[in-house]
């Protein structure tokens, strides 16, 4: 038994509908290990997903940010799930609605099926395979939007008057700054979670660089979304960027997003 892109999607809104439950109260913040935010939305979630999961692919191994936090590290094989219940904690935490549901299928360290899902937003982006995916409204725990909601989506041709770069939310660094200058960057905005892979991938930005220390489940969906739309994700040294990178402990180097960008 296989998964579904339907399934992914499905499993993505009911997520949603719980973290915008706990985000209209007054969550408690704690703190990892490592210092970073952590509220009840992050685990409940990813219970939720993980219980999913496991009914709709059983055999499927599943590596998951919360999970990983506590110590649970499963053995996989080529083909596995990476989990990010709640991408953009911060976001949530400061309640901009920025932040998103994240879960890729990897095959042979690529990513070939994904779901990014902004809550907040009612955005849902799903990759159905490595060259076809679709953006389309939905609401937390409605239902899946039909054929007929579904916007094909696709980099746009780089614009004459210049790129429009996406930068993080809560990451910008010096070093984003100076890579950017190479290119002819005409406007930056900002966003937060794995939804600057989708709007380059939605047409609404051309390039997104990360200079910085991500894990693999931040990653992976928006890849995969962003790659079936036709963009090109790689790392600093031009190589693409690839998953399963247990001797790394499964973060990524530095890496860019590319639309239809000329790299100089």
């Amino acid at each position: 038994m296989s998964l579904t892109p339907d399934q992914l999607a499905r499993i993505a809104l009911d997520a949603g509908a719980l973290i915008m439950e706990i985000y209209s109260t007054d969550f408690d913040v704690d703190r990892k290990d490592d210092a970073s935010p952590v509220t009840e939305a992050d685990q409940k979630a990813e219970d939720l997903i993980l219980a999913a999961l496991a009914e709709a692919d059983p055999d499927l191994d599943v590596i998951a940010e919360e999970s990983v936090a506590a110590g649970r590290i499963p053995d996989h094989d080529v083909r596995f799930a990476l989990v990010d219940p709640l991408d953009g904690t911060k976001e949530f935490i400061n309640k901009n609605g920025q932040f998103t549901v994240n879960i890729a299928i990897i095959e042979h360290g690529k990513p070939v099926m994904g779901v990014v899902y902004a809550p907040a937003l009612n955005r849902l982006f799903l990759a159905e395979s490595p060259d076809r995916a679709w953006q389309a409204e939905a609401r937390p725990g409605e239902a899946v939007p039909g054929s007929d909601a579904r916007l094909p989506l696709h980099i746009r041709k780089a614009p004459e008057d210049g790129l429009t770069a996406i930068a993080s939310k809560s990451h910008r660094s010096v070093e984003t700054d100076e890579f950017l200058a190479r290119f002819d960057v005409n406007e930056i905005i900002s966003a937060g979670s794995s939804l600057k892979f989708c709007l380059v991938g939605a047409g609404e930005a051309d390039i997104y660089p990360r200079m910085g220390r991500t894990m693999e489940w931040d990653t992976a969906a928006g890849q995969a979304v962003a790659e079936a739309a036709g963009a090109r994700v790689m790392t600093a040294d031009g190589v693409p960027l690839r998953y399963g990178k247990k001797e790394r402990g499964y973060d990524n180097p530095n890496f860019i997003v590319y639309g239809d960008v000329t790299v100089p």
